[in-house]
């Protein structure tokens, strides 16, 4: 976050705040790099005067900060202190170091899938904590997302909607926000939690592709534009845009809640994170695969006969290849497998979960390896009670004094 220093018109000593320097101004008022006396960083933000001199701004500030106090979350940046009958009213949260998301994108480009996945998880789990602490963040949008090295943290809890400005007004104040904002907004709708998820995916769409996906234009153009047509998801990664596009429903109770987004983005990273490309989904079986859905009808009774065979050592598994690479087998299977049952249901449910290890000889194999062993068992204990018997009947002849026959030393 870029630093400035503080102008002559900027106090010094806010509460028991030291202010150092000037993080940024917006249309709610002016936020300032201070410290305590233990040397605890926060980023303080000052109310402009004509907001201070609204009464029912000042109501309605204070409901906010109350809410704010509730929020226990690791992805926000936590509540310190606040004085809501000074002057200017001020509050104070914990100093996040890093850039924003927006000076991130701006400087770097497209964030690759894995890394948009991850970033979005994190949010999506900030948003649960904001949410069930009775507070809709209204405004989310790339730069109020700071990168900490400790992951992701969301800033401005819907405080600066508390000054019940219309969306034109407020968000014609700050770049780019018209892009990021949700339909029922636009309207003068009631908002609901539903309403951050429009304005996250709007978010994650610009963190894969560096843009709006509702493009750029005026305040009243973008609005147009959030309202009555589709986002643009084009640049967006394969494996991240059917959820995205979930995300950017016109109609508030389609969207995923933010919990489900969270659990998915989580599944999206962890599968990226293991080798997929960055730049695209490969149109492969091996990608197919390791996706979550499964074939449904006719299709599943193939895909589950398939892979039982393959896991039971038939066709599949005498070709040689190995079944991590998902490619399909060229072996033919013989005309009395194609009229039986397709499978049993407990090895059905065994191979569905669990492909055969690599190598691991076929059927035939195995069953000729079992007998071989079986007769050498055999033999071995046959040729064993022999001499055991032979060794007996030598014990009794002893032990009758028999004279045994001399062995011949030469033939006759």
């Amino acid at each position: 976050m870029a630093m400035m220093r503080l102008r002559r018109e900027d106090p010094r000593v806010v509460g028991s705040f030291r202010l150092h320097r000037r993080l940024g101004a917006g249309g709610m008022g002016v936020v300032y790099l201070g410290s305590d006396k233990r040397g605890q960083r926060v980023a303080l933000k000052v109310i402009r005067p004509d907001l201070a001199e609204d009464q029912e701004f000042r109501s309605r500030f204070a409901r906010e900060v109350s809410a704010a106090r509730r929020i226990r979350g690791g992805c926000t940046a936590r509540l310190v202190a606040a004085d809501l009958d000074a002057g200017r009213p001020w509050f104070a949260t914990q100093y996040v170091p890093g850039p924003s998301l927006h000076d991130k994108v701006t400087e770097e480009g497209p964030l690759p899938a894995s890394q948009v996945a991850s970033i979005g998880a994190a949010l999506a789990e900030g948003l649960v904590a904001v949410h069930e602490a009775g507070v809709v963040h209204r405004d989310v949008k790339p730069s109020n997302i700071l990168l900490s090295p400790k992951g992701p943290r969301i800033i401005d809890f819907g405080i600066a909607w508390a000054t019940g400005a219309s969306t034109l007004t407020h968000v014609g104040t700050a770049v780019g926000s018209p892009g990021f904002l949700a339909p029922e907004q636009v309207r003068g709708a009631a908002v609901t939690p539903a309403t951050d998820v429009f304005s996250l995916g709007a978010t994650l769409a610009y963190a894969a592709t560096a843009d709006s996906p509702f493009g750029q234009g005026s305040s009243e153009v973008m609005l147009y534009r959030v309202v009555h047509e589709e986002p643009h998801l084009h640049g967006v990664h394969a494996a991240l845009a059917p959820l995205i596009e979930a995300c950017l429903v016109k109609n508030p109770e389609e969207r995923p809640s933010t919990l489900q987004l969270s659990l998915r983005l989580k599944e999206i990273a962890a599968r990226e994170a293991r080798g997929l490309p960055d730049a695209a989904v490969p149109a492969e079986p091996a990608a197919a695969a390791r996706a979550p859905r499964r074939p449904t009808g006719s299709r599943a009774e193939e895909y589950a006969r398939q892979r039982t065979e393959h896991d039971g050592g038939g066709p599949a598994s005498r070709t040689g290849a190995s079944p991590r690479t998902g490619a399909r087998r060229p072996a033919q299977r013989p005309s009395a497998q194609r009229g039986g049952p397709a499978r049993k249901p407990a090895t059905a449910g065994r191979s569905a979960g669990r492909p055969a290890p690599a190598g691991r000889g076929s059927g035939p194999d195995r069953r000729l390896l079992r007998q071989r062993l079986f007769v050498f068992v055999t033999v071995t204990l046959l040729v064993a009670l022999g001499i055991a018997a032979a060794q007996g009947c030598e014990s009794s002849l002893d032990a009758l004094g028999a004279p045994r026959p001399a062995p011949s030393s030469a033939p006759h």
